[in-house]
């Protein structure tokens, strides 16, 4: 009886080893390296040692977290099409820009082969976007669970009226998540008997525009406990911190959506056969140094997994690039990895069950961006980067560092400075590539003021056409030392590898002649006009 026993329960434990695992994607917009479990591994002063993320936090210590993972490229809709194709955000033809962005079907995608792979896959809000067709990578719409509501979308604006009309804060919170709630329940409840599942949620709260003073009133950051931790390059001032406390209410949302989610993935009986991975597009939007910037402060983001029969607590030091979530993806899911993929899988990572660097070849990566929402109208032509993350070293090459790193600034003069109403709502009233924002119009309030001059040039000023930081010494990477003869070697070394490394995948900003994205329809303003003059107090700054 006992070895009957004891072969039904082998023979139960390899039926379920042998199952297909769950895929639960958690992705917030403009998100960076912000959760609170990363204050456990810091050691200076930053906002980790004030926002409270538990959920994450516990995803985290159940898995893996990543100390250095990256995006492909600090702007929404490159970022994804590296993400979901697998290949370097310079490979997806017009998908690797945001305005005017279009997704070539004959690109493989994840979502779509796990579908082929039997997969029940379902989305709740963005995942490809803004281009044309929305979302196409998922299939479009045709698998959108969102019809409980998307009040997640614009978390802050919603508890914001819903307080107004009375009703207390954390009553008005549990509307949302029950929203977010009932459009996971809908998706299990349409998925086939035995199907693995693929789910994608990406609200676009953490996106611009969020309401000023919310990080307080609805979740009771002070922004003056950030000072002293906030990011070198941004003013330790109280409306920079207030902007970035209203960030960070906007995080602890996200963090809110994820404890929903995962909690039901727990009540279905699915949590040890899911793999759940949570990260964000890029890092802070309206902030100088972030969204749109090759620094860290704009594509260092955060990445916990928690991978079935795994140890947890581990701390993973590899460099991950964010496109390398579509191999790994496809090889949990059985779906062969296609042709152009340049992305390399982190399964094995996540099976090793260890920490710090795991594998030595994982030891850089290159992240770049060609053109946000800045189009050729005026001579406002986008700016183009590439960049090479090693560990104590960042390299930038700026191709065209005659143009301006945010767009153009004519409507900015001596004679004319826009209104604090237009510089907070209209993200294209001067320096479009940095959405609306208080942080942003303080800047540019304060933009003659010696005191703060160096915070203005930082954020808008032309750059030289090499950067290089050392960031042993700078960790904030705000001394660009470049020019100095005794980094000559280092310069010269990475510039020589960036640029093998560039031309071996085939990036046609070096490789070719004349350069496609110089050209239209990468350059036509046609598919995307600038938005509207804000109206006081209905201002528009969402530019994605």
């Amino acid at each position: 009886m006992r070895t009957l026993l004891c072969f039904l329960a082998l023979t139960t434990f390899a039926a379920a080893a042998d199952k297909p695992l769950n895929i639960l994607f958690l992705f917030a917009d403009d998100w960076g390296r912000y959760a609170s479990i990363y204050a456990e591994h810091e050691k200076f002063p930053s906002p980790n040692q004030v926002i409270k993320t538990p959920n994450i936090d516990r995803i985290a210590r159940e898995g893996a977290l990543f100390r250095r993972a990256y995006v492909n490229a600090p702007s929404c809709t490159p970022c994804r099409s590296a993400l979901l194709s697998g290949r370097y955000f310079f490979n997806t033809g017009r998908a690797a820009i945001l305005n005017g962005a279009v997704w070539d079907m004959a690109i493989p995608s994840f979502p779509l082969l796990l579908k082929d792979e039997g997969y029940h896959i379902g989305k709740a809000f963005k995942v490809w976007s803004p281009g044309d067709p929305a979302d196409a990578p998922f299939g479009m719409q045709a698998h959108a669970y969102q019809k409980s509501g998307g009040r997640c979308n614009q978390f802050s604006q919603n508890v914001d009226k819903l307080m107004k009309a009375g009703v207390a804060v954390e009553a008005a919170k549990q509307q949302i998540y029950d929203e977010v709630h009932g459009n996971f329940a809908s998706f299990l409840a349409a998925r086939p008997k035995d199907a693995p599942f693929l789910f994608w949620h990406g609200p676009t709260n953490v996106h611009r525009k969020w309401v000023k003073g919310s990080g307080l009133a609805q979740w009771g950051i002070n922004p003056d406990e950030l000072k002293g931790k906030l990011p070198k390059h941004l003013p330790d001032v109280h409306e920079i911190r207030e902007d970035f406390a209203d960030y960070m209410g906007e995080i602890q949302a996200f963090d809110a959506q994820v404890g929903t989610i995962v909690k039901q993935v727990e009540e279905a009986g699915e949590l040890d056969n899911t793999v759940i991975v949570i990260s964000g597009d890029h890092g802070a939007p309206g902030f100088p140094g972030g969204k749109c910037n090759l620094y860290d402060f704009g594509v260092g983001v955060t990445l916990a997994i928690r991978w079935p029969g795994q140890p947890g607590g581990r701390f993973i030091e590899d460099f991950v690039n964010l496109m390398d979530l579509a191999p790994t993806f496809m090889e949990i899911g059985g779906a062969k990895i296609p042709e152009g993929v340049n992305g390399k899988s982190i399964v094995s990572l996540m099976k090793s069950g260890k920490s710090g660097q795991i594998e030595e070849e994982r030891d850089y990566v290159i992240t770049g961006r060609e053109r946000h929402v800045s189009i050729a109208r005026e001579g406002n032509l986008p700016y183009p980067q590439r960049a090479l993350r090693k560990d104590g070293f960042l390299y930038i090459h700026n191709f065209k560092p005659d143009r301006m790193p945010m767009g153009d600034y004519k409507q900015l003069t001596d004679s004319f400075t826009p209104s604090q109403d237009d510089l907070e709502n209209e993200t294209y009233v001067a320096f479009p590539d940095m959405d609306a924002s208080p942080a942003k119009a303080w800047l540019i309030q304060h933009r003659s003021d010696s005191q703060y001059k160096w915070y203005f040039d930082y954020a808008f000023a032309q750059r030289p056409e090499e950067e290089l930081y050392d960031l042993s010494k700078d960790p904030g990477q705000t001394i660009n030392v470049a020019a100095e003869p005794s980094y000559a070697d280092v310069k010269n070394q990475m510039a020589a590898e960036l640029l093998a490394k560039l031309k071996a995948v085939g990036d046609p900003r070096v490789s070719q002649d004349p350069v496609p994205f110089e050209n239209p329809p990468f350059i036509s303003d046609t598919k995307t006009k600038p938005a509207a003059k804000a109206k006081k107090g209905k201002g528009k700054a969402k530019a994605e």
